[in-house]
């Protein structure tokens, strides 16, 4: 298939997204192609101050205000979830964009307990997931699509300990584990979906290398040569943002798909092969099920 670029995306009158992290970087950029398309965007964030921000900042580019929604969503505290999908006002809802993510932070957890990268990159997605799901599937074209990241290919899955509680913590080896759930994800709700006899995608992509907000909190050595780098050779999030949006909306787009930049780290999108492990079917459904038993005490279950 032919790379994708910005003029390729669709009008998208009627369609109602829910965008995760829409206040910076890919989520924003996903966010204003979207709205200038003609969806109806529901900006889900932690922080209402940068949304407002975020959402004035897109108005003043030129789009309609009118295509903008803030919504409250912390991904790192389940009850949040649990409102921000109990409230949801529309009576549909056409793409799922699971954006917001956290990159190599220090040990720390959610409200819940859980590693806060594995708990907001991976379990705070599966749970808002799970439970817009029914008003997914009563979407004609609905899609998931999940941001990964190059990073999945040397993640590992502590399946004995996910939430590094016995084992010594590695801030990128959490990132790197968060990043390959997000795809081992990807791959088993699609394969859920088609089982179940529904028609709703799941897909996925990765930014290569480009211009974000993530890891900026730092102020490791390490991650100030980061941010020269970003500086000096990291594609703009608006290009970045791409293999998302064609995740969304390319109608040739297939179950478990997974989208990339042309030239690895940037360009624009293109089909990519996830690695081997992220392909393991065996391994998807045991991250699955490990998962479901972790957020079982907020309910959330693959519907019926």
């Amino acid at each position: 298939m032919a790379p994708w670029h910005e003029q390729d995306v669709p009008e998208l009158p009627g369609t109602v997204a829910v965008v995760t992290g829409a206040n910076v970087g890919l989520g924003l950029q996903t966010t204003r192609v979207l709205a200038q398309r003609g969806a109806h965007v529901v900006m889900a964030c932690r922080d209402q101050r940068k949304a407002v921000a975020a959402r004035d900042s897109l108005i003043d580019a030129g789009v309609d205000g009118g295509q903008l929604e803030l919504a409250e969503l912390d991904l790192a505290d389940q009850g949040s979830v649990e409102r921000f999908a109990g409230s949801f006002g529309h009576q549909r809802l056409d793409l799922l964009i699971n954006n917001a993510g956290l990159m190599a932070v220090a040990q720390s957890t959610t409200v819940d307990g859980f590693e806060t990268q594995f708990g907001v990159n991976h379990l705070g997605h599966m749970a808002l997931t799970l439970r817009l799901l029914p008003l997914l599937n009563a979407t004609e074209g609905a899609r998931v699509v999940t941001v990964t990241s190059m990073a999945h290919r040397p993640g590992k899955i502590r399946l004995d300990d996910p939430n590094f509680t016995a084992g010594r913590y590695g801030r990128w080896r959490a990132y790197f584990q968060s990043k390959l759930a997000n795809i081992l994800f990807t791959g088993e709700l699609g394969r859920r979906l088609t089982s179940a006899g529904e028609t709703t995608l799941s897909t996925a992509a990765h930014p290569g290398y480009a211009f974000t907000e993530l890891g900026k909190d730092d102020d490791r050595i390490f991650s100030k040569v980061a941010a020269m780098a970003n500086r000096l050779v990291a594609q703009p999030a608006q290009f970045g943002a791409l293999p998302t949006l064609r995740a969304a909306t390319d109608p040739d787009a297939f179950q478990g798909a997974l989208y990339g930049p042309h030239r690895i780290t940037f360009g624009p999108a293109v089909p990519e092969v996830p690695s081997a492990t992220a392909r393991d079917t065996e391994l998807a459904g045991r991250l699955w099920e490990l998962s479901l038993s972790l957020l079982a005490p907020w309910k959330v279950t693959f519907p019926a």
